[in-house]
């Protein structure tokens, strides 16, 4: 299993695991796990709803790409590390890594 710590807006924790060898992103996941995020395009890397901040993890994570610097230069903030959720591939070397929603509700 693969286990991820998500922090919510109201600064809540909550563990998140993951089945390895999944084909989803991290946006599935979390709307899977029935957090309150709007993935508004549906994953096109277009509308930042699903925007979260990585916390920890390995450094490869915390760089957008820049497609997703595009969109994430389009909002009034975003913190570093930003990132879109539909943009990151879940995978067995994320156990551990927390994530912050950032994205609009």
């Amino acid at each position: 299993m693969i286990n991820l710590t998500i922090i919510d807006r109201d600064g809540g924790s909550r563990a998140v695991e993951i089945p390895e060898g999944i084909n989803l992103s991290l946006m599935e996941v979390l709307k899977a796990s029935e957090y309150d995020i709007l993935a508004t395009c549906g994953g096109m890397a277009l509308c930042a709803t699903c925007h979260v901040q990585v916390i920890e993890g390995p450094e490869e994570y915390f760089t957008a790409t820049d497609t997703e610097l595009d969109v994430l230069d389009t909002l009034p903030y975003a913190p570093p590390a930003s990132r879109l959720a539909c943009q990151i591939r879940i995978s067995e070397d994320m156990d551990g890594m927390v994530f912050k929603l950032v994205g609009e509700e």
